[in-house]
């Protein structure tokens, strides 16, 4: 086993990995796991739809697509104070990160100012800030950075290979050129995909290893199980193995050491078993709350039982520096013990 930081992953090596006997997978995923991050602690986020419908993309997956029929209702911008009380809510709650998610190919400069207010002040709730808005071009990545957004998010979806088969409307290479300016402007990197859509266990690989292959890692790493929802073109496909999905999340762990593997869309269609399999495949972020956008996700007191049963605790915070991270995992492994990585900051 290596867990070599790498950014030049072969197609058929990552293949090797997902080709692994399912409990070899995991003990080598859970091995780099402890080596970076507490097994027991997960980072908690919530996920707010600042403004919902309408979206021109094509997505096939989305049911805010204007180009389908769904039950999403297209809504405005919210305002300011509307999105700070929602954080405020979600901070009572346990949630160290406030994600903020608008329907749009990409901002405007005339919705800009208000974006930038609801930054500031969920940031002065003491909470970290991340957004989703589509597209950026480097000028709005920048006055993201200087407003105070710590993460920015935009996924991948899926493997190069596969994409066209997802959306027409936005190439790869605009999605890479967008995480390019979100990483330019000093923001953290949120950057993970899709996986149920149809695809091959070949799309999946070369998904992950677009992402582990960046100059720099994603410091969060989504994984979306499909919510197939009526009136999308995938509304009707066949359930992805769990099994296959938790090898994601292990590959994930794998390809990406020190990421956030994040368990996100699709959660509230895996049983407590599947969950506690991907926490210890190295996933160690979920979101929190009933709603993620327009789609169901566990509600709050069933996580919190769930935490409850695996001696699982919420992180209050996980930004720490560098070198201390690395002294205390050197500290760790001299003693033969697992370290407690995360400081709450007071």
């Amino acid at each position: 086993m290596c867990d070599l930081i790498r950014h030049d992953w072969q197609l058929h090596e990552i293949e090797e990995l997902f080709s692994l006997p399912f409990n070899d997978l995991l003990f080598q995923a859970q091995q780099i796991h402890r080596q970076h991050f507490d097994p027991n602690a997960v980072q908690i986020s919530t996920l707010l739809s600042i403004k919902t419908g309408a979206c021109p993309e094509d997505c096939k997956y989305c049911p805010q697509s204007a180009h389908y029929r769904t039950d999403v209702e297209r809504e405005k911008l919210l305002a300011v104070e509307q999105v700070v009380a929602s954080a405020r809510a979600a901070k009572s709650q346990g949630a160290s990160r406030f994600c903020m998610g608008a329907a749009w190919r990409n901002p405007k400069d005339r919705d800009l100012p208000y974006v930038i207010d609801m930054v500031k002040q969920v940031k002065e709730l003491g909470l970290e800030t991340c957004m989703t808005l589509g597209m950026l071009n480097a000028k709005q990545a920048q006055a993201l950075k200087q407003a105070g957004l710590d993460y920015y998010n935009h996924n991948l979806d899926t493997s190069p290979e596969f994409y066209g088969e997802i959306i027409s409307t936005r190439t790869y290479a605009d999605r890479l050129q967008t995480l390019k300016h979100v990483r330019d402007a000093g923001l953290k990197v949120c950057a993970g995909g899709i996986v149920g859509m149809g695809e091959k266990r070949r799309d999946r690989a070369g998904l992950l290893m677009q992402l582990a292959n960046l100059p720099q890692h994603p410091e969060s790493v989504p994984i979306n199980m499909l919510v197939k929802v009526q009136g999308t073109p995938m509304a009707d496909l066949d359930d992805l193995d769990p099994f296959e999905f938790v090898r994601t999340i292990a590959v994930a762990r794998i390809l990406m050491p020190k990421s956030f593997v994040r368990l996100s869309a699709g959660r509230e269609a895996m049983n407590e078993q599947m969950q506690a399999l991907c926490f210890f495949a190295g996933a160690n972020s979920i979101f929190y709350g009933e709603r993620l956008l327009t789609t169901a996700n566990p509600d709050i007191d069933q996580d919190r039982k769930l935490f409850e049963r695996l001696n699982i605790r919420a992180l209050q915070h996980q930004d720490y520096d560098d070198e201390v991270h690395e002294a205390v995992i050197q500290e760790a492994i001299t003693e033969q013990r697992q370290p407690a990585l995360y400081y709450e900051v007071r």
